[in-house]
């Protein structure tokens, strides 16, 4: 607890409708936003994104305080997005780091007031050595707009601080301006998620990108079966490859359904040792492309309430994914 501050009881109710209070007074300010780039802030905002898009070197994004903590997220997005970016402190610039800035970057500044006087040092060396300066502040009047090539000049909406004093909204819209920032630049420069992955290579967003032809099971691996076979071969297969199900192909080698584990449990009532594999097999399998990615086959997996699937090319089987070949590379 800070000094002078008391603990006190939580009043649940009172804190829920603080919560309800802020969000909805947030909401506000997101709207203001969106409402101003249906006006006056569009051109500007196109500006930015080009003069963006245009450089050869990196972003530079720079701010103080809770500005800067948002700023911070923002260079990371970038970067994580295809637009080389890092953050510079404006305080560590005033000592040595405005060397990391060189003439073909341009600086994102942010300051709601546009009066950080943190700012002044990066501010001039933009001007002095002609770095483009996009600023990104709610006072269209100030030292930073006055200064920039391009000012972003958000709507000053109310912070839902109930003394209008800690910032909230303010570093909301800052925050959603820096993304709309990098989405338009990563749609113009054609990102892809091959290319996010690229950037993403651990945990299990990394995993989810991967394509499925990186995991799936190949060769010898496939369970396959032709038309016709009996029913306590395709169990054999069933039992030593272990994958939940049996790809039964025609003549020509396209698929022409599956046998799983569910359509064997189904049916064993029935004297299965005369039984083509034809007369049980699920004549409509799940199917996916090789280069689908991990993540969009775990949710086909959960949607249909199945172990794997059959990939295929031209309707033949290629490979099978398994949901256990999915935990392993941790999509899961």
């Amino acid at each position: 607890m800070h000094a002078g501050l008391k603990r006190k009881t939580v009043d649940r109710s009172a804190a829920i409708r603080s919560a309800v209070r802020t969000i909805t007074t947030e909401q506000a300010g997101m709207a203001a936003l969106a409402a101003a780039l249906d006006n006056g802030l569009a051109e500007p905002f196109a500006e930015a994104v080009a003069k963006i898009s245009g450089i050869t070197g990196r972003v530079i994004v720079t701010g103080v305080g809770k500005s800067g903590h948002i700023g911070a997220k923002i260079a990371a997005t970038l970067a994580s997005t295809g637009t080389p970016a890092f953050f510079v402190h404006p305080a560590e610039a005033n000592h040595g780091d405005l060397g990391m800035i060189a003439g073909d970057d341009v600086v994102i500044a942010m300051s709601w007031s546009g009066e950080s006087a943190e700012l002044k040092g990066i501010v001039a060396y933009t001007r002095r050595f002609a770095i483009p300066l996009v600023g990104v502040t709610s006072n269209e009047g100030s030292a930073l707009a006055r200064e920039s090539d391009v000012v972003l000049c958000l709507p000053r909406a109310p912070e839902a601080c109930p003394h209008g004093l800690a910032p909230t909204t303010s570093t909301l819209l800052q925050l959603a301006i820096g993304d709309a920032i990098a989405v338009a630049l990563l749609e113009a420069r054609g990102f892809t998620a091959d290319h996010f992955r690229t950037f993403h290579p651990g945990g299990q967003l990394g995993a989810n990108l991967t394509q499925v032809s990186e995991i799936m099971r190949t060769g010898d691996r496939i369970p396959l079966a032709a038309r016709g076979t009996k029913m306590p071969e395709a169990v054999m297969t069933l039992s030593r490859l272990k994958v939940g199900c049996v790809c039964i192909l025609e003549n020509d080698g396209t698929l022409a359904g599956i046998v799983t584990d569910g359509d064997v449990a189904r049916n064993l009532h029935r004297d299965l040792r005369d039984i083509p594999v034809d007369d049980i097999m699920t004549t409509s399998p799940k199917t996916i492309a090789p280069d689908t990615l991990a993540g969009t086959a775990i949710a086909m997996l959960n949607d249909h309430s199945i172990s794997a699937l059959v990939v295929t090319v031209d309707n033949r089987p290629v490979g099978v994914v398994h949901f256990h070949d999915l935990l392993r590379i941790g999509a899961a």
